[in-house]
């Protein structure tokens, strides 16, 4: 597991690919992940990917998994511009952009910040209006609860809200994940983003400038971001893809691989010829 020393912290990732006799013109793939998991949430598809010869790389969060935690507030930007700084000290200039509910808001954020950067967008289960004002005060409330508390009440609350009853009952692993990721989590960076991501800018006008393939993925059982939130985005973003999971809840990467994983895999292909199109190449 490499670490990578940037902008005052130390970040945990993973490093996956490239094949060596794949299309060296294929963008990399940054995975960023939700709250309040870490880079395993996208374990499926960062080895499906890995083993099709994509390069894949996944960071734990600032605050989360196996990087520095810090308390106080971390906003979407903060996030942002480490996934860039990593970026940056793997020499890779550009990449398919994706992230799950905080992660693809982290990446909508990656977006609005670095537009030239982006290759394609994969955004999951994830919402793009302004954090409301009943909102804020709820995620101040949890990230207080969550520093008295710890994590373990939380996760247990929200564990069936996270998964659907049918993975609960055909992939109990999946659940039994999901649980571990949330416990683990240290409550000082879980409030820390809280706190952050409830000053969330409103991304609807970076959406509609979103000039590469974008994937959005949605779960049917979804209480989090239901699939209104879904369709904002896929009505938002010109040509963008829409991917409807059923059964899935609030983590369809995890519950249904088999049915985001392709998907994914079909973007970075649409991403290196759209790529390859602008810059007037043709691609192998």
């Amino acid at each position: 597991m490499p670490t990578a020393s940037l902008r005052g912290i130390t970040v945990a990732y993973d490093d996956s690919g490239p094949h060596p006799d794949h299309p060296q013109d294929a963008p990399p793939v940054l995975l960023i992940h939700g709250h309040p998991f870490d880079r395993t949430m996208w374990r499926p598809q960062a080895e499906q990917l890995a083993a099709a010869g994509h390069r894949v790389i996944v960071p734990d969060l600032r605050g989360y998994g196996e990087s520095t935690v810090r308390g106080g507030t971390c906003p979407l930007a903060k996030f942002a511009r480490d996934a860039a700084a990593l970026l940056d000290l793997l020499d890779v200039p550009g990449a398919v952009v994706g992230g799950l509910s905080m992660g693809g808001q982290i990446a909508m954020e990656f977006h609005r910040l670095f537009p030239e950067r982006v290759r394609g967008l994969v955004l999951a289960a994830t919402s793009a209006p302004a954090e409301t004002a009943e909102g804020r005060v709820r995620r101040a409330a949890m990230a207080d609860r969550l520093l008295a508390e710890g994590m373990a009440g939380y996760a247990e609350e929200v564990l069936d809200s996270m998964v659907s009853a049918r993975t609960r009952r055909d992939r109990p692993q999946v659940a039994e994940h999901v649980r571990r990721m949330m416990l683990a989590a240290p409550p000082e960076g879980a409030a820390a983003a809280l706190r952050g991501r409830a000053r969330r800018p409103n991304y609807r006008p970076s959406l509609r400038k979103v000039a590469v393939p974008t994937l959005v993925v949605a779960g049917t059982e979804d209480p989090f971001t239901p699939l209104p939130d879904a369709l904002l985005i896929w009505d938002l973003v010109p040509g963008a893809r829409l991917a409807v999971v059923q059964g899935a809840a609030h983590l369809p990467n995890l519950e249904r691989p088999e049915d985001v994983t392709p998907r994914l895999e079909a973007l970075i292909g649409e991403a290196a010829a759209h790529h390859a199109a602008e810059n007037g190449t043709i691609t192998p």
